[in-house]
């Protein structure tokens, strides 16, 4: 696809959650054709990597010329450009440069050479950078051909370059996890998802009620709560940079993809990582946040719990070895301010697990009332797996003075009739299913300029303790909002397998930590003896 049917895409209509597609969509089929025998895994590197020198560089040539026209000395400070947070791009790493020698046969050492240059003059992007254009398995013909399709993105589409090419970025990281499939997932949380999480929280600073805007992700991916968050507050008339935003990765390719992400779409954050995790090496411990946003790995049975028994953090009970499902939901709340909300997306069956640990975490976390809302979602939402998600919505405290006393209330929606097909695998919530399901959180929270929260049969209900209570402790929302019977709508055979073979697997590793102690008491009598 050349420039001029490139441009020609940025008038496609608008899909259902109000983005403009064609234009993306179409650029990733071109991009994809280049591919050849490439893996999307490898290949997702090349062309993100691609993408954000494109981008950088164009943000540096902008203010460039900017400054030529009032000083030419400054044109040439790299602090002028740092100051509105806008990378120094050496002369042999600009896009200009590089566009020009495409159809060399160097141009893949041009490229490391100019991601090296540029990781040189900016320290937040040491190590951050893809390097490895030059390899041979690589084919140059298919790198020139990248970078006229990609020297295309600034022409195209409405709105400013700087936008457009942080919407590619975006959407190629929701297609590169669609074509890897589950190993996609682990690294991206569909749009649909996070806009839930998003539109619910409504994650802006509010100082005057102790609010102050700090944002947390512990296991952040690629960064798209970030994004959403920052869009949810230019839209609602705040600025990027309101934010103070935190995140921890504990995958190094991922943490990368994190990385460049937020710097497209020029947001600045802290993130960090380490190859333990945030269980076993907190990087953020001793700091508490306004707004947490998790998609946390569902039911990761080797988390290393049996060596965290006494962690502080968990203060509702101890989480099962098997599981780190509880894990996570009492990482977060530790880690919630004092008037802090989060929003985490978990299996199905972190809702009713009979196992005793979690049932009694559960049963724990309910009495606390740290439990705001439940959220049942669709299948088919996720690139990474087809069983069925659900949302937790935590509040440290319900009585804050931002919204209305909800003490001993829980409100639960259903939403597994919403949304719809976007293809043949893959399910998405339309822009009136996002508004109907926040609006009805908002409503029951009693914010100011919503109508009257009412039950509806079959989609939301809030129930008191007493009510929860009768249902022991289980926060599945069908159960409460009048669905169809739990047993057989709410847990599908592929969860009730899974959380099964979590079961079994819980118990198989009790069995060898009992047999060990026996054959270490036996070692020890036959020593008496």
């Amino acid at each position: 696809m050349g420039r001029r049917s490139v441009k020609q895409a940025g008038a496609a209509a608008k899909n259902g959650n109000g983005a403009n597609l064609g234009f993306e969509a179409e650029l990733f089929l071109a991009a994809d054709k280049l591919r050849k025998n490439l893996e999307p895994s490898d290949y997702k590197h090349v062309v993100l990597g691609l993408i954000f020198l494109r981008h950088i560089s164009q943000a540096f040539e902008a203010k460039r010329a900017a400054l030529l026209a009032e000083d030419a000395k400054a044109a040439e400070d790299p602090d002028e450009y740092l100051a509105e947070n806008i990378f120094w791009v050496p002369k042999a790493a600009r896009w200009s440069h590089l566009q020009a020698s495409a159809k060399q046969p160097m141009i893949g050492k041009l490229i490391d050479d100019a991601m090296l240059a540029i990781e040189g003059a900016n320290a937040s992007l040491k190590g951050v950078l893809p390097k490895d254009y030059n390899r041979p398995a690589l084919d140059k013909v298919m790198l020139g051909e990248l970078i006229d399709l990609i020297s295309g993105i600034a022409m195209s589409g409405n709105g400013e370059a700087h936008d457009v090419l942080g919407r590619v970025y975006e959407y190629f990281l929701g297609g590169f996890a669609g074509s890897e499939g589950k190993r996609g997932g682990e690294f991206y949380t569909p749009r649909s998802v996070v806009r839930v999480l998003v539109e619910m929280l409504e994650p802006f600073p509010d100082k005057k009620r102790g609010v102050e805007g700090r944002v947390y992700d512990p296991c952040c991916g690629s960064g798209g709560m970030f994004v959403q968050a920052e869009r949810f507050l230019e839209a609602h008339g705040g600025r990027v940079g309101q934010f103070a935003i935190y995140g921890q990765e504990s995958n190094y390719t991922t943490w990368r993809l994190c990385k460049m992400n937020l710097a497209v779409r020029g947001i600045d954050a802290d993130i960090r990582w380490n190859n333990e995790g945030s269980f076993h090496r907190d990087e953020l411990k001793d700091k508490r946040f306004d707004f947490i946003l998790a998609n946390p790995p569902f039911n990761v049975s080797d988390w290393g719990g049996e060596r965290l028994r006494e962690d502080a953090r968990w203060k509702y009970g101890a989480p099962p070895v098997a599981n780190a499902n509880y894990a996570w939901l009492q990482h977060i709340l530790w880690h919630l301010a004092p008037n802090g909300t989060a929003g985490v997306v978990l299996a199905n069956g972190s809702m009713s697990s009979g196992q005793s640990d979690e049932e009694e975490i559960r049963r724990a976390m309910i009495e606390g009332d740290v439990v705001d809302c439940m959220i049942a979602l669709p299948g088919q939402l996720f690139y990474s797996t087809q069983i069925p998600a659900c949302l937790w919505f935590l509040a440290r405290n319900k009585s804050n003075g931002r919204f209305r006393d909800r003490r001993g209330e829980v409100l639960f929606i259903d939403t597994r009739k919403l949304g719809h097909m976007v293809d043949r695998t893959r399910k998405e919530f339309s822009d009136e299913d996002l508004a109907r399901i926040a609006g009805a959180y908002h409503a029951w929270r009693g914010e100011v300029k919503t109508e009257t929260y009412e039950d509806v049969p079959g989609f939301c209900k809030a129930a008191k303790m007493d009510e929860i209570r009768r249902h022991g402790g289980v926060l599945t929302p069908g159960r409460y909002v009048g669905a169809a019977d739990a047993e057989d709508d709410d847990v599908s055979f592929a969860e009730r397998f899974a959380a099964l073979k979590i079961t079994i697997e819980a118990q198989l590793a009790e069995s060898n930590s009992l047999a060990a102690e026996i054959v270490t008491t036996l070692s020890k009598v036959a020593v008496d003896v």
